[in-house]
């Protein structure tokens, strides 16, 4: 084939801009959850310079979601991707973000941080942060376990994700993790350290699956009964885990139309 030269009068056009990144978190009255959810959203921009990254909150704080979406729209945004800042699919990753998503401009709307390897990493860190140490015999190892402390929901989808969670960690740390619950689901922190140490587990952590401090995060640290980690915030991995996601429905997710079209994880 032949190729013919470019017109001396013509300039290559500019590379389209990606779709922005819109983390969508669920707000909280803790003003400590905004400043963690900023910092989280500086670390997304350190890896990908250039990617145009948004905040949108469900609930609480501003800006909203919807307001997010609209400014994107009105500064010519060509389309988005909404990756929730939430680890599983609950009302608000099925319903409430793909009902929003479907406003403005085209998006696409990532599935939530879920069980994945970069999740696990950031428990663990925060956990070793906290003072844990791996069993050193196989005694000390009957005796251990860790709790895993989440928020909670009435989806039996959202406990599937927060066990698949807690399978991984387990998997990683060599001792039973069993989830609990702050709120719509069972058991709770107080009710699985009792039920642990009625089997003889009196070694236990909490390790604490919430991306900011908060209302549940204290809550679930305050019952636990030794060591218990910090939320996960701004460690290194979860601004790679919101990169994955958001690459991952760039790849698989069909721009949202309405509800139904929530990126699968």
């Amino acid at each position: 084939m032949t190729a013919y030269p470019t017109h001396p009068g013509t300039r290559p056009r500019p590379a389209a801009p990606p779709p922005a990144l819109v983390v969508v978190a669920h707000g909280s009255r803790d003003p400590r959850a905004l400043a963690t959810a900023l910092r989280l959203l500086e670390g997304v921009r350190a890896l990908r310079p250039g990617l145009p990254v948004r905040l949108g909150h469900i609930e609480l704080n501003a800006p909203l979601l919807p307001d997010t979406l609209d400014g994107l729209a009105a500064s010519g945004a060509g389309s988005a991707v909404l990756v929730p800042l939430l680890f599983g699919r609950g009302h608000h990753v099925t319903r409430d973000i793909p009902d929003a998503a479907a406003a403005s401009l085209p998006t696409r709307v990532a599935a939530p941080l879920g069980a994945h390897p970069l999740l696990v990493d950031a428990l663990h860190a925060r956990l070793t942060e906290a003072g844990w140490q791996a069993p050193r015999d196989a005694g000390e190892r009957g005796r251990s376990a860790v709790v895993l402390a989440a928020a909670g929901s009435r989806a039996p989808a959202s406990r599937a994700d927060t066990e698949r969670i807690a399978a991984l960690l387990a998997a990683r740390l060599g001792v039973p993790v069993v989830p609990a619950y702050a709120s719509a689901a069972a058991p709770t922190v107080p009710e699985a350290v009792r039920a642990l140490a009625a089997r003889g587990r009196d070694r236990v952590a909490v390790a604490s699956c919430f991306t900011a401090p908060g209302r549940f995060a204290t809550e679930c640290a305050t019952a636990a009964p030794g060591t218990v980690s910090d939320p996960l915030g701004t460690h290194p991995a979860m601004a790679r885990l919101l990169l994955h996601r958001y690459d991952q429905a760039l790849r698989t997710a069909a721009p949202v139309a309405g509800p139904a079209a929530l990126a699968t994880a």
